[in-house]
């Protein structure tokens, strides 16, 4: 009931206006990137497959097979290995770690491409993101709205980066590591693994994890620092 009237994300603001309140607010800079939540699968002919990506369904399925596949998750592969589910798109803050904005999508849509559906406010100017994220359109629009960014260099073809380049872009791994941090931290809560079929159903699983995550992230600083006043 919770996942058809749709407010996943009003359980997200909830969180993170507590989070704002307590006088956290975004600061450091904010670190762009997205990462894969992996859904449950059915086997599927090649036949069903290709149905199912052109939205429609195989004739011969009951429908009670139907629903049990999830028809708007969808296949997507990372360093050699497949995947199918959805991708979680974040903005995270880089002096305290807390989520401040997500997109949730279906795996095969590439990581840059809802970029700027996740950038938020933050004191700090910076926008840090890895190369899978290397626009120089991107960098100029940035830099029109005032915005500093800091994306690693990606290689172009039959042109390697110069040692500057290189320099740049581990000085940005350094910075961009601490979002691997919430990353890890949602992962622990029980895996990645979402155990519900459908797009309603996964974005209100993703919204709620994510937003439980800054609320243990809250209590972790309220413990670490019972002084803090923002």
């Amino acid at each position: 009931l919770l996942a058809a009237a749709d407010v996943g994300d009003a359980f997200f603001e909830a969180a993170l206006r507590q989070v704002e309140q307590a006088g956290y607010i975004a600061r450091g800079g904010q670190m762009i990137d997205a990462s894969i939540v992996p859904a449950p699968t059915s086997r599927l002919k090649q036949s069903e497959r290709k149905a199912f990506e052109n939205n429609e369904e195989p004739e011969i399925w009951s429908e009670a097979k139907v629903r049990q596949h999830d028809r708007d998750a969808r296949w997507t592969k990372k360093n050699g290995k497949s995947y199918f589910g959805y991708k979680l798109h974040t903005n995270v803050d880089h002096r305290y770690k807390f989520v401040r904005k997500i997109k949730i999508t279906s795996a095969e849509q590439g990581d840059s491409t809802h970029f700027d559906d996740v950038l938020s406010h933050n004191t700090n100017k910076e926008v840090i993101a890895d190369r899978g994220y290397a626009k120089e359109e991107r960098e100029t629009e940035l830099k029109t709205r005032g915005l500093t960014p800091r994306i690693q260099r990606k290689a172009k073809r039959n042109k390697a980066l110069s040692e500057c380049q290189k320099r740049r872009n581990h000085s940005i791994a350094k910075k961009r590591a601490r979002v691997e941090h919430p990353f890890a931290a949602l992962e622990e809560m029980g895996g990645w693994f979402i155990r519900v079929i459908g797009e309603k159903r996964a974005h209100f699983a993703i919204y709620l994890k994510v937003a439980i995550y800054n609320l243990r992230r809250l209590c972790f600083m309220k413990r670490q620092y019972p002084d803090f006043i923002g």
